[in-house]
């Protein structure tokens, strides 16, 4: 990036071109990929390819979460259990396990910590955008 030209300068503000404007939101954002790649790229070599992968979402998952379906469902579902064993393995009410993969019920912090242990992902993976 070339050096950016100063059109004006106050103490509070200072005014660039739009073009010099747009190269550095550019370069930010290059910046922001290339260390995302490079986080990915640590995980990776630290987890294992397999682990990486069966850690991530696919575009289908994605979608799903998307569209409001339950992080816990997905969860549940990528680790390939079912409701019950997934309750029994958490030691929660497979009930209450229902009502939150259903939204009807919000969930406990304390029931979230057990599900994200057992489900070997991060508490944050299980609570969405909620």
């Amino acid at each position: 990036m070339n050096a950016i030209k100063l059109l004006a300068e106050t103490p509070e503000t200072v005014t660039i071109s739009r073009i010099d404007l747009e190269a550095l939101i550019d370069a930010a954002e290059n910046a922001e990929d290339i260390a995302s790649v490079r986080a990915w790229k640590a995980y990776v070599a630290a987890a294992g390819h397999d682990t990486a992968i069966a850690n991530s979402y696919t575009a289908a998952e994605a979608k799903r979460l998307l569209a409001g379906e339950s992080p816990v469902r997905l969860w549940r579902e990528k680790r390939g259990l079912t409701q019950r064993a997934l309750a029994t393995a958490a030691a929660i009410p497979a009930g209450y396990l229902n009502e939150i993969e259903r939204g009807k019920k919000p969930g406990s912090v304390a029931a979230y910590r057990v599900l994200a242990t057992t489900l070997a992902v991060a508490i944050e993976d299980l609570i969405g955008d909620a």
